[in-house]
């Protein structure tokens, strides 16, 4: 097994706090740091924390994107990480080829960055299990921005 670098650990403690603070405090708190989209004059419920700031490439809506990520349920257990396929996975930002929730979670992101967004089932994969992901699930994902096209 591959030691962890001091930022990798750094990673690795913040995520930890992260869960463990949405674990603990529900869905209360997502609804008080809830962003509005003016354009539609709708309230998104998407969280999102930058671990590390990017100085690459900015991502905006109508790029592709290649990134990496870890999805995790609120209890820490991991249901799907392209890290661990070793395969990066790409699409377009804003498009729909992703769940709402990285659509709009990953706009602003910079080539480099890594952030943990929290998404919600209604920005997610909603009430209906979707393969492992049970019923209204709210969902961590760590993600990691390679590039930008």
């Amino acid at each position: 097994m591959k030691k962890l670098s001091k930022n990798e650990w750094v990673a690795v403690v913040v995520s930890v706090f992260i869960v463990g603070f949405f674990f603990i405090f529900g869905q209360g708190l997502v609804s008080m740091f809830s962003k509005t989209n003016e354009s539609t004059a709708q309230t998104s419920q998407i969280m999102g924390q930058d671990i590390v700031v990017g100085t690459g490439e900015e991502a905006k809506t109508g790029s592709r994107v290649v990134v990496h990520y870890t999805g995790k349920f609120t209890d820490g257990n991991v249901f799907d990480s392209s890290v661990t396929r070793g395969e990066p996975f790409q699409f377009v930002l804003g498009s729909g080829q992703v769940i709402k929730g990285w659509d709009e979670g990953l706009v602003g992101m910079r080539v480099g960055g890594k952030r943990i967004v929290v998404v919600p089932p209604e920005l997610g994969y909603g009430y209906q299990d979707y393969g492992p992901i049970p019923a209204g699930s709210t969902l961590i994902f760590e993600i990691e921005l390679l590039k930008v096209e």
